[in-house]
């Protein structure tokens, strides 16, 4: 069902879809979810809008939502706007100290809370949050030298959940502080910022949004959309070509909230609209669900 013809339901069909969503809004009240947040669904403006509706709207219900983001392409935007251009090695953005300055700005500062007025103004309760705030996430630096690239050693959520348990949304840009004494800051990859923060809360389910409709068998064919993987089968689909390219990282990221004890998993398409509320909130759910 797409917004186009949402409008010519008729009476019958809202209330099935309104009793349809009723067990779930049981199931789910009380319970953590963490949805990481970037892709086409932060650069659209109407789908920033649907996705912050979404949000409010389960936290509303008693839901205790925790919002991940990114923000790589506004990055890149305020480096061109400084004369600066950015660096990859093998896919992975290389932060020099200049650089680094740059993410700061842009995850704690700008997006950070472009993103809480949104929910604000939607009707929700926000705080913005790094992962530097209250040692939230602690890194060292990756093995591979890409600057002021970090991989995260240990999180910290007592301000998160002191944040849920009275009703905020927390929404964490991804900058984590040193461990053990050193006191640089660390850009992080946000989707695995995510997942480790998922495993820390024992959430219930681990959401990200991304840029496509899921796990496909076979590459821009939507209509081969795997719904549902096991976790014991993620190594052959890996072996075949199946999982490749960019969705072996979101894969990975699964497989982590997964083994630190997270009951689900999803890759959602955050190009659909409200596709937040379609996967929690009906039978048919929308993306890849791997448990």
């Amino acid at each position: 069902m797409n917004e186009d013809n949402l409008e010519n339901l008729t009476t019958e069909q809202w209330s099935r879809v309104l009793a349809e969503s009723l067990p779930y809004f049981k199931q789910w009240c009380g319970k953590v979810v963490v949805v990481k947040y970037g892709g086409n669904a932060m650069l659209n403006e109407e789908l920033k809008q649907a996705v912050m509706e979404d949000i409010v709207l389960l936290s509303t219900i008693g839901i205790k939502v925790v919002l991940v983001h990114g923000g790589g392409p506004e990055i890149n935007k305020m480096l061109e706007k400084i004369g600066k251009e950015p660096k990859f090695i093998d896919g992975l953005r290389y932060t020099d100290a200049e650089t680094m300055e740059v993410v700061q700005m842009v995850l704690t500062g700008k997006l950070n809370k472009d993103i809480v007025g949104i929910l604000l103004q939607k009707g929700g309760r926000a705080v913005g949050l790094s992962g530097v705030d209250a040692g939230l996430l602690r890194a060292t630096k990756t093995e591979k030298d890409l600057g002021f690239v970090g991989e995260v050693q240990e999180v910290n959520p007592e301000i998160i959940t002191s944040l849920l348990d009275k009703g905020f949304i927390p929404v964490i840009s991804t900058v984590a502080s040193g461990i053990d004494g050193d006191s640089s800051c660390y850009n992080i990859n946000a989707d695995t910022a995510a997942a480790k923060i998922a495993v820390a809360l024992h959430a219930e389910k681990f959401v990200q949004l991304t840029n496509v409709p899921g796990v496909l068998r076979k590459m821009e064919d939507p209509s081969t959309l795997i719904k549902r993987i096991e976790k014991t089968a993620l190594g052959s689909l890996k072996a075949t070509g199946i999982i490749a390219g960019g969705m072996i990282p979101k894969i990975d990221c699964c497989l982590t909230a997964l083994e630190g004890g997270v009951a689900r998993t999803h890759i959602i398409d955050g190009r659909v609209k409200h596709s937040l509320l379609i996967e929690m909130f009906s039978d048919r759910g929308i993306g890849t669900m791997i448990y």
